[in-house]
């Protein structure tokens, strides 16, 4: 996948309190085992600070994450900043914070940099957190579960080329459903996004040729309604009727949600189709043994596959100059990418993610075995 330029955040730094007082609300599920038994060698007894920032998308999955981990180590603050995936690494990169959570992965200037930033190793890049990107709308009249749209249609939606929900092309696709003549009104995110550059990627590659503008983290078009993270987006659609976004499938709430085209069907989004479509993609041609990249094939037309996936990746350092944040990290992450902190982060109260396979998870928990003190 080649990632476009990206503009930097900057960030305000959470405290670790406020982080944990998160991750308690949202926590689930039962007591799970340490996480330095699930793979590596994490010490049995773990101390000090853990900071992250990044994807806004992770937001909720990160605080169950949280919880689920101090339950085995209390004694690690573990603060993560929800700031965007651009910020995330940008302060990652800088030093400012152990981990990051980012929806794209690093380009070639980043990896350059994380050489430096990680006293001499390199990046550690994991998919961790496996999610639909929702197209979400406010239409409190229409009564469907989902409206059907193709690739080609979300397109000319978000570059303005349709602009009223009853238009021909929205109709066609869906028969049944009476539409509203409401002047649709699209809100992107205003702030440098992994799920802007995803979902963009997406038209890009699948709207065959209605979306004239390159994947990239920064949207495109200037000027209409626009939110700041995850949150904003969804709170900008929600507030005005005959609004379409684009967010992280677990914000959804009790805005509408379109149903893709895949092939001759149309598939709403769910765990199970985001997992399909990731089992069904290759690495990218630059992936490492740890670097764990994957090159999404939006054009699939499996059947029951939701191709609009976002997998946000949580990257680290394969050697930290202290002792102390090589364990932290090692043994935090190890608890995420356990069968047990899946399942919490799939859990719908939680996150409702896709857990990963079995398979990517024994490469995923290679590269974190690789994590050490320089």
């Amino acid at each position: 996948m080649k990632l476009s330029p990206r503009n930097r955040l900057g960030a305000v730094a959470l405290t670790g309190a406020l982080a944990l007082t998160l991750a308690a609300c949202s926590s689930g599920g039962n007591a799970e085992e340490p996480a330095g038994t699930a793979g590596g060698d994490a010490p049995a007894e773990l101390s000090g600070s853990l900071a992250g920032a990044g994807a806004s998308s992770q937001e909720k999955a990160v605080a169950g994450w949280i919880a689920g981990f101090n339950e085995q180590y209390p004694d690690v603050a573990v603060s993560y900043d929800a700031v965007g995936s651009g910020g995330g690494r940008e302060q990652f990169l800088a030093g400012a914070v152990q981990f990051a959570g980012s929806d794209a992965a690093l380009d070639e200037e980043e990896l350059a940099a994380a050489q430096e930033r990680c006293v001499g190793g390199e990046a550690v890049e994991v998919p961790l957190y496996i999610s639909p990107i929702a197209v979400v709308y406010n239409l409190p009249d229409v009564d469907a579960d989902n409206i059907n749209m193709s690739a080609a249609t979300i397109a000319k939606v978000f570059n303005r080329d349709i602009t009223s929900w009853d238009d021909p092309a929205i109709a066609a696709e869906n028969p049944d459903v009476e539409l509203p003549a409401v002047d649709i009104i699209p809100v992107n995110r205003s702030d440098e996004s992994g799920t802007t550059e995803n979902f963009t990627e997406y038209l890009a590659a699948a709207s065959e040729g209605a979306w004239p503008h390159e994947a990239s983290g920064d949207w495109p078009l200037s000027g209409g309604q626009s939110g700041q993270g995850t949150q904003g987006v969804i709170d900008t659609v929600t507030g005005a009727e005959g609004a379409i976004g684009y967010a992280d499938a677990s914000r959804a709430g009790d805005l509408g949600t379109v149903a893709l085209k895949v092939g001759e069907e149309y598939v709403p989004f769910s765990a199970e189709a985001a997992a399909a479509v990731v089992d069904a993609s290759p690495r990218a041609e630059d992936a490492t043994e740890n670097r764990i990249v994957v090159e999404l094939d939006r054009t699939t037309t499996e059947a029951g596959a939701y191709p609009l996936v976002l997998i946000s990746y949580s990257i680290a350092c394969s050697v930290y100059e202290d002792q102390a944040d090589a364990d932290n990290v090692k043994a935090y992450l190890t608890y995420v990418a356990s069968e047990a902190g899946q399942e919490r982060a799939a859990d719908p109260s939680v996150a409702g993610a896709a857990p990963i396979s079995e398979e990517l998870r024994t490469e995923v928990q290679a590269a974190i075995d690789s994590i050490t003190a320089g």
